[in-house]
């Protein structure tokens, strides 16, 4: 048996279909990869610029605690252990300061305000 060619009335429904599914494709590609990808660029490069801040801030204090070892003739002796505490309390300060920035910045003004009960 030889197959019938299918009406044209056929035709069109298949085109607007591929036509819909085409749409529904490029829809879901706009607003899941797209954002997606654009997610992973924005954690990439936070991703990589925490990692140069926390090496900066490790040679950073290294130099201070350097130079407070070399530089200054107060901490021999007994006293040798001083540079050391106030290189940590220096680093202790600036992951407080850190940390305050981060609880106090544009994500607490973004919050809904506190309903009391």
């Amino acid at each position: 048996m030889a197959r019938r060619p299918a009406p044209k009335g056929f035709d069109r429904i298949k085109e607007r279909g591929r036509g819909a599914a085409d749409l529904v494709v490029a829809y879901i590609k706009q607003e899941t990869v797209t954002p997606l990808r654009d997610l992973g660029q924005f954690v990439a490069f936070g991703s990589i610029g925490s990692i140069f801040l926390a090496i900066a801030l490790v040679l950073g204090l290294v130099a201070v605690l350097r130079a407070l070892q070399e530089e200054t003739g107060a901490f021999h002796g007994n006293l040798s252990w001083i540079p050391y505490l106030i290189v940590a309390v220096l680093g202790v300060l600036v992951i407080l300061l850190a940390a305050w920035r981060i609880v106090s910045g544009p994500a607490r003004r973004r919050l809904p305000p506190k309903e009391e009960s």
